[in-house]
């Protein structure tokens, strides 16, 4: 009787035991402090041989990312970007002076830093600050930006500005679709002969450039972060 007992309390008991040994598993998940990424997709400009269409001549883009993952929420990021942009004026509206038509290829370079913020706790585990594996997310940054063209090189600051969502596939390998527009503080993107066409000397719209970028990535975290020390590392 006392064995029959014992054999009915523990069968009770099993389901218990299992979602706390779950529970306990899933809080050990480990969380790290960085992570290093490289990602691959299109380009587009914008600029005096191309005013509205975003990807009218779209090219290729490639990246490689260093983020300090300071919470669920917050990130800095150190990025270097290469785009390949073209453009031309044939198709164009306005008929530029002695109506001439300009065609131009060239290559950017950034390198700058971002704060990237998180919508939701992201992450795996640690079920008490509610994370979730998929998060959209912001990102505002500085950097500076080479182009490399019709045998020219310029250089300018930059403003990058993207929006993403990311998806958690394993607690240390991370993918993001990210759309990113960057305002090149100069109008040397696409080449010296495009600059300044309207001959206006200052001016926010007309004598800047603008590229964006559309990019899937892949990220990898590293840097354990200490658990026992009972403070934010």
């Amino acid at each position: 009787m006392n064995s029959l007992l014992r054999n009915l309390l523990l069968i009770m008991w099993l389901p218990f035991f299992a979602a706390t040994s779950e529970a306990q598993t899933q809080e050990s998940v480990e969380t790290y402090k960085f992570d290093i990424g490289a990602g691959l997709g299109m380009s587009g400009y914008l600029g005096d041989a191309n005013e509205s269409s975003l990807f009218a001549n779209p090219g290729m883009a490639l990246n490689a990312s260093f983020r300090y993952l300071m919470n669920t929420r917050w990130a800095l990021r150190g990025m270097l970007t290469a785009a390949s942009l073209s453009g031309s004026t044939a198709d164009m509206e306005n008929v530029l002076p002695e109506g001439r038509v300009y065609d131009f290829k060239s290559w950017v370079y950034d390198l700058g830093g971002r704060v990237e913020f998180n919508f939701f706790n992201y992450g795996i585990g640690e079920s008490y600050k509610h994370l979730t594996r998929v998060s959209p997310y912001l990102t505002l940054g500085l950097g500076v930006t080479m182009s490399s063209g019709s045998g020219d090189s310029y250089v300018a600051m930059s403003l990058p500005m993207s929006v993403g969502v990311k998806y958690k596939v394993r607690p240390r390998v991370n993918l993001s679709l990210e759309f990113c527009m960057t305002k090149v503080f100069g109008d040397h993107v696409d080449s010296g002969e495009l600059s300044d066409l309207y001959q206006i000397k200052s001016s926010f719209l007309k004598n800047t450039d603008w590229y964006s970028t559309l990019m899937l990535s892949v990220s990898y975290e590293f840097g354990k972060r200490c658990v026992t020390c009972h403070r934010i590392d």
